[in-house]
């Protein structure tokens, strides 16, 4: 073969290859602004609640929207690959350009490579984004959750969980409408015998932020006082309006924020592991974080490494479809780490193992299948 005709093959080549890497970017890019438009909509109605109901300025609210972009591309982007993955190969292959493309001597494994590279750089950036970005992002949220709580203490007042914010009680709200506070329930707890229980229908909210103070008028309640002489006997009185003062003293007093294993790089998680390690604790929880945080990175490789494949087997061009299977592999997927999760933590057998094994058998199961399809 002369010079000039291996030229031309390279040239057309890399022209197929090129016109492959560009379907997938159209995909990824599709299927990314979807996926983290799902992602960002659940998010959105949590911060609509601080910004309409808790008061909080809307400059806080977007400084914390900005913060959880990252923890949203991190499952985002993954997943896009799976799915702009199965959605550009499954077209190609239902069109029959896969077809076309080998019996013009294109093999196959020519098409894949570049894709695993794809997969490769991903998983080194996700690697960043896991490890340092989102880290950081989680531990700022946090402490703007806790400057929120000083400068705006109704943003403490969450319903459906218990807040233990208040010195001396223990407060559960079903539901805030605005300033109204719906299904109020404040537990006193007391060193001898039995809680003293408050329930009220609704309920209002004044501040007095100079003094860390709250006083909450209920009305329409009910209060269960102990009987002080008979032990698990209460009093119980009805009131058509009252009123309690709640202090949170204590939380605007301690202005310090720990870091919790989310908000640590992969490197003061190993140091505390080792800390641990020297004072006789075992460290199981950190492994899982330290291994489950590498793990999720190079899904996306893994991810890539199955699509092809099933893309190629499938055959089919329609989104529905792709996107059927882009969820059952995830649902598989996330099914699976979270149940070598669960397992580590019995502490039955070693931390690594379990935590890779998802990635192992999808990556294997991708290669295998791969090879199987090149060699037809």
């Amino acid at each position: 073969m002369s010079a000039e005709g291996g030229d031309t093959i390279l040239g057309i080549m890399r022209i197929l290859r090129n016109y492959v890497l560009k379907e997938f970017l159209s995909q990824w890019l599709m299927t990314l602004s979807l996926f983290t438009f799902i992602l960002v909509v659940g998010n959105l109605i949590k911060l609509a609640d601080l910004l309409l109901n808790k008061g909080v300025a809307p400059i806080y609210v977007a400084q914390l929207f900005v913060q959880q972009l990252p923890f949203l591309l991190r499952y985002s982007i993954p997943m896009s690959l799976l799915a702009g993955t199965l959605l550009a190969f499954g077209r190609l292959a239902s069109d029959n350009e896969i077809v076309a493309m080998r019996a013009s001597g294109f093999l196959l494994y020519k098409l894949a490579l570049p894709m695993i590279v794809v997969g490769l750089i991903f998983s080194l950036f996700c690697m960043i984004l896991n490890d340092h970005i989102i880290p950081q992002s989680h531990f700022s949220s946090r402490r703007l959750l806790k400057e929120l709580g000083l400068r705006n203490p109704t943003a403490m007042l969450e319903p459906g969980t218990f807040i233990r914010s208040f010195k001396g009680y223990i407060v559960f709200i079903s539901a805030i409408e605005g300033d109204t506070l719906r299904n109020v329930r404040i537990y006193q707890p007391r060193p001898t015998g039995p809680a003293r229980t408050i329930i009220a229908d609704r309920g209002q909210f004044v501040l007095y932020p100079d003094q860390n103070l709250i006083q909450l008028q209920l009305l329409d309640g009910t209060t269960d006082e102990p009987n002080p002489k008979q032990a698990g006997r209460f009093y119980k009185m009805y009131f058509r309006k009252s009123s309690l003062t709640l202090d949170y003293s204590d939380v605007a007093a301690d202005s310090r924020i720990e870091k919790k294993p989310k908000d640590m790089t992969i490197r003061e998680l190993q140091l505390n592991s080792r800390i641990l390690e020297s004072e006789g604790i075992p460290p199981t929880p950190l492994e899982i974080e330290i291994h489950t945080r590498v793990a999720f990175s190079f899904a996306s490789l893994a991810f890539v490494l199955v699509a092809l494949p099933l893309a190629l087997w499938a055959k089919r061009g329609e989104r529905s479809v792709g996107l059927g299977l882009s969820l059952l592999v995830l649902v598989l997927y996330y099914l699976g780490l979270a149940g070598m999760s669960a397992v580590a933590m019995k502490e039955i057998f070693p931390v690594a193992p379990l935590i890779w094994a998802p990635n192992m058998v999808l990556a294997g199961t991708g290669i295998l299948f791969l090879f199987r399809t090149i060699e037809q």
